[in-house]
């Protein structure tokens, strides 16, 4: 990447490292919450499926500033957090916090999908034998979505990538720390002669958003075969 200066370099890989962060450490709890939503039946899911997806809806500055004061050093999970030693406000792992944050709806969604396309009655049968709901769903269910758990990861991933509004609100845009690929972007586009470094993260994040699209497109039909066959 000799067409990219130092500080291009420092954002692609800082936002490719808060990107993967906020995909793995979301995917358990999107693989959860989609399983909850898409099968159980209790009071209040309609409200928590709205909470979910409500970072698609709300303005990420909100959102961001919402982390400020729940994350932050004054905040009540940040005080928390703090005498464990741990500060998201302002550091990379905040910027990860973020983005995971503003992806999960779209990881949430398309697992969901996913699970609704398989049989409750294969879910059943194994139940009927014996098997727990936790050996159930990872021999029985697990296998059949993972087409979906992958295309929703790679949307959150894509997301994360592209996260700007609620991190530089939650995190600022702080070069080497918290400046990530938009961020980058942003900073360059204020300087007098930044523009070539700003179109070039461009291209790198247009060519990230398709290919992500792309694959996830390619995911999902493979999954849609795969469950149609069956």
């Amino acid at each position: 990447m000799g067409w990219l200066g130092p500080a291009e370099i420092e954002a692609l890989k800082l936002s490719l490292r808060v990107s993967f962060w906020a995909t793995l450490v979301t995917l358990p709890f999107g693989i959860f919450m989609a399983y909850a939503l898409a099968r159980w039946r209790f009071p209040g899911r309609q409200l928590l499926n709205g909470l979910v997806h409500l970072p698609l809806i709300l303005p990420p500055v909100v959102t961001g500033y919402l982390l400020l004061l729940t994350f932050g050093i004054q905040g009540p999970m940040g005080k928390l957090l703090g005498e464990l030693g741990i500060i998201v406000a302002f550091r990379w792992t905040g910027a990860a916090l973020a983005a995971g944050i503003m992806a999960f709806p779209l990881m949430v969604r398309a697992i969901r999908l996913s699970i609704e396309a398989v049989d409750p009655k294969l879910e059943q049968a194994g139940a009927t034998l014996g098997a727990s709901r936790p050996f159930v769903f990872a021999t029985v269910t697990l296998p059949m979505i993972l087409p979906g758990v992958i295309a929703g990861s790679i949307l959150a991933f894509a997301k994360a990538m592209g996260e700007f509004g609620a991190t530089i609100t939650f995190v600022s845009n702080i070069p080497g720390q918290t400046q990530t690929l938009p961020s980058a972007v942003y900073a360059f586009l204020q300087v007098p002669g930044g523009e070539g470094a700003a179109t070039r993260l461009v291209v790198i994040s247009i060519i990230i958003a398709m290919g992500a699209l792309l694959l996830s497109e390619y995911v999902g039909r493979r999954a849609a075969a795969r469950v149609s066959g069956s």
